[in-house]
């Protein structure tokens, strides 16, 4: 996208603010044009102070002057009072003016960034999560922060400038030729040059401010991911690794920045040295001519005072031309994301309420094109019925549970929710259906009653107390010292793994969704809540089609159909009875976990019998 784009979708975000900006023009041309008039007048008082004979002051001082002095002649005083109201009183309108310019400019300009900030969120939320999966969080945090920030300092600062610069000379030039015109062109001597400075600076600069802001981007991801894996990071003692990985995206940063500081150094040094060459050039020649007699004192004055209301404004276009530079490489970071499809919207919503039968039919995806992670799996569950899912990691079992929350969608065969063709279903509306717990629950920093309304925001508290206790959460909560509004840590970090699944749970079963699924949901904790867990949700079992993905045979042995997945297929199906007698690797994951098990008992029992010893010893 070319920077002509860039701008017209900037344009186009500012529908709805521009008249804030239209006003504050109005106001600042009439503050400037009042501001114009105190140079005029100072030049005409400085004139009837050095100027003996032949200087007639204009209709604007003259008259309230005569008016003032009841018919006699007025005296010079009288004029150097009238003159100083007049500028008290054009500085004190300008001065207001200027007030509700900037006024106008700051309620427009947060309200355009308001709302690109709004719509970016927004569209963030609606992106398919494959997008999610290969962008950078930090990144994203970036342009959501840093480059809509950089959009309001130019919104904010420089689009009135630019109106500025151009009343400045349309309005100066006129009364600077109409006092003299060689002093005029002489005013002018400098400002090609620093148009074209300022052209030539902008192209230079323009690519680095991108560099600039990708490697803020970088920074940040650095940032965010170490923070979020703070736990991780200690654990393993990589504290200096990430120092040092931190500091070199730092260092990085710092480079480029100081790059850009150097160029914007080099431009305002040569010209503020270019305006201050041209201002001590009208100086000096204005003075000769004063001297010769050519030019009056109050116009040498006039002229100095308007070259610098023109000069630095022109000057200053150098900074409009950086913040444009600048707000035109966020706002291309910003339309990359919103030119992001986001997911379809436009199915159907039906208003019936899903009874949960499921059916995978020859089933085929892959998140990349060229790899493929489930190979025509083909199922069958009722309405209310318990299905069970086993295989080795990476063999497509989590894949089967993001299918049905439409977070994917499939390539080949077909998935049906009661007969209906879930790709036609709106994905808000299957979501609504779906309750999810997966390993790593995602907990809000938030009080553990406001974790649990995530998903019912009416549900009572005696139906939040009724889940949690089938979560066997219960408890757990109620021995904190503010129960249900005991405050949790980012992330849920101030709880253990096991209370965070609870609670995922917990939240999952008050929604009392038609479908629940379990994505290693139990993994955390113990074997004797486990069971607990499971009885509460078999007795809860008629309201609900069960998905349960798990590595544990405790976890799927009651499931209405056990299904042993292996690299994407489907290898083995049953119940835990047919299956754990047919040879195959669920039989083999049987004898393993039994071993085991008896291991762990024989070993509870040893210890129990040399307790019992110890004791009749000591009798």
């Amino acid at each position: 996208m070319n920077d002509r784009s860039k701008a017209r979708m900037l344009w186009h975000h500012s529908q709805g603010f521009r008249h804030y900006f239209l006003l504050a023009i109005v106001a600042m041309t009439i503050g400037y044009l009042m501001m114009f008039g105190v140079p005029l007048v100072m030049k005409y008082a400085i004139d009837i102070i050095t100027i003996t004979t032949g200087n007639v002051p204009p209709a604007f001082l003259e008259v309230p002057t005569r008016l003032l002095s009841a018919g006699d002649e007025p005296s010079i005083m009288l004029y150097l009072i009238v003159g100083a109201l007049i500028i008290l009183s054009l500085t004190m309108g300008a001065g207001i003016c200027l007030y509700i310019r900037g006024r106008l400019i700051a309620v427009g300009s947060e309200g355009i960034v308001r709302a690109l900030r709004d719509r970016v969120f927004y569209h963030l939320e609606h992106l398919p999560a494959g997008y999610h999966d290969r962008t950078d969080t930090g990144d994203l945090v970036q342009r959501c922060t840093s480059d809509v920030e950089t959009i309001r300092v130019f919104l904010a600062g420089q689009v009135v400038e630019i109106s500025r610069a151009i009343l400045m000379l349309l309005v100066v030039l006129p009364i600077l030729f109409s006092l003299d015109v060689d002093m005029a062109w002489l005013s002018l001597a400098t400002i090609p040059l620093l148009f074209v400075f300022a052209f030539i600076f902008f192209q230079k600069v323009k690519t680095l401010f991108l560099l600039v802001d990708e490697a803020e981007a970088r920074l940040t991801t650095v940032l965010q991911e170490n923070l979020t894996g703070i736990r991780v990071v200690r654990a393993f003692a990589r504290q200096s690794f990430e120092q040092d990985k931190f500091a070199e995206k730092n260092r990085a940063f710092r480079d480029l920045n100081n790059r850009l500081i150097k160029i914007l150094g080099v431009y305002y040094g040569l010209s503020d040295l270019i305006c201050l060459s041209q201002i001590g050039l009208l100086l000096i020649v204005g003075a000769l001519w004063v001297v010769d007699g050519f030019l009056s004192v109050g116009t040498l004055f006039a002229f100095i005072t308007y070259e610098s209301m023109i000069i630095w404004p022109i000057r200053h276009m150098g900074r409009v031309l950086t913040d444009s530079g600048k707000a035109i490489v966020s706002m291309g970071r910003l339309t990359e994301v919103l030119a992001e499809p986001v997911e379809t919207q436009h199915e159907a919503f039906p208003t019936e309420t899903l009874r949960g039968e499921i059916e995978f039919s020859h089933v085929s995806f892959g998140y990349a094109v060229d790899k493929p992670v489930l190979n025509d799996v083909s199922l069958h569950l009722q309405a209310g019925q318990t299905l069970a899912l086993l295989g080795p990691p990476g063999s497509g079992k989590s894949t089967v549970a993001q299918l049905l929350m439409r977070l994917y969608d499939y390539t080949e065969g077909s998935i049906l929710l009661d007969g209906l063709q879930l790709s036609t279903l709106a994905r808000k509306y299957v979501r609504g259906q779906i309750s999810i717990v997966l390993q790593e629950p995602f907990l809000y920093a938030a009080s553990i009653g406001a974790n649990l309304l995530v998903g019912r925001l009416n549900a009572s508290q005696a139906e939040v107390e009724a889940a949690a206790q089938a979560a066997c959460i219960h408890d757990s909560i109620t021995s904190l010292p503010r129960g249900y509004d005991t405050r949790v840590g980012e992330r849920g970090a101030t709880l253990s793994g096991g209370q965070r699944q609870r609670i995922a749970l917990a939240r999952a079963l008050l929604k009392n969704p038609p479908i629940l699924i379990l994505d290693d949901a139990l993994s955390a904790v113990d074997t004797d809540t486990e069971a607990r867990i499971l009885a509460a949700l078999k007795a809860r079992r008629s309201g609900h089609t069960t998905i349960i993905i798990a590595h544990r045979l405790s976890s799927v042995m009651h499931a209405d159909q056990i299904l042993m997945f292996d690299n994407g297929r489907i290898v083995q199906s049953g119940n835990h009875a047919s299956l754990s007698q047919q040879p195959g690797v669920y039989q083999q994951l049987c004898q393993i976990q039994g071993a085991i098990q008896a291991q762990i008992e024989a070993a509870l029992d040893d210890e129990a019998t040399a307790n019992a010893n110890v004791l009749q010893g000591q009798e």
